[in-house]
Order: structure tokens, then C-alpha cells, then sequence
């Protein structure tokens, strides 16, 4: 089965249905049965505007963006990626190909 590495960039202040967005989409992907996400909020970076947003204790809060990342199927990726698409909000996201596994014992219950 093909997997790909799922990533949307979204903005720490953006909301949807009174959630940040971040936390939104992994609530979704939680409720599609998706096995697993997380969310990483980023250091530095730039957007299409080109402005530097670095993530110090006097930038304004919520300048930084959230990388939300899903390793999935392919046709997971395709149903959470049309979820999205039912919010008409905007949405950048990467699909990557993925190859993933488990080194060591069966997990901790």
C-alpha cells in the first residue's frame, strides 16, 4: 500500500469553528479513524509575501505557522484533503511519498 506524508502550513492564529485551525484539522483526521497526526509549531519562516516571521517572545502571537503532518494512504490523504476543501478555507498543504516502520518492540497500552 502507498503512503504519503500528509503536511498542511497553516497560521497559529487561524480558526475554524472557534478551534485553531491546527487543532481542527487533527480532530478531523481523529474522527475519519486517520491512525495518527501532530502538529509542530515552526521556529522561522517566510510565506508567499516574503515576510520573515521568527518566533521570539515580542513577535505578535500567532505570526508563526503550524506544520500539521499525517503519514496516510493515499486515499486518506484524498478524503481528508476534500474534508478541508467543504470549510472553503485556505489551505496549503504537501504531499510527499512516504515509506514508514517500527524499530523495536510492540508499543506501550
Amino acid at each position: 500500500m502507498e503512503h504519503v506524508l500528509l503536511r498542511f502550513y497553516v497560521h497559529e492564529s487561524h480558526r475554524l469553528h472557534w478551534k485553531p485551525f491546527w487543532e481542527w484539522l487533527l480532530t478531523e483526521a481523529s474522527k475519519m479513524g486517520i491512525a495518527g497526526g501532530s502538529a509542530f509549531r515552526a521556529m522561522a519562516g517566510f510565506g508567499e509575501h516574503h515576510t520573515l516571521h521568527e518566533d521570539r517572545f515580542f513577535e505578535l502571537q500567532g505570526a508563526s505557522t503550524v506544520a500539521v503532518e499525517f503519514i496516510v494512504t493515499e486515499g486518506e490523504a484524498a478524503r481528508l484533503i476534500e474534508r478541508v476543501s467543504r470549510e472553503k478555507v485556505r489551505a496549503l498543504y504537501a504531499l510527499i511519498p512516504a515509506r514508514w516502520g517500527v524499530i523495536g518492540g510492540q508499543p506501550d497500552k
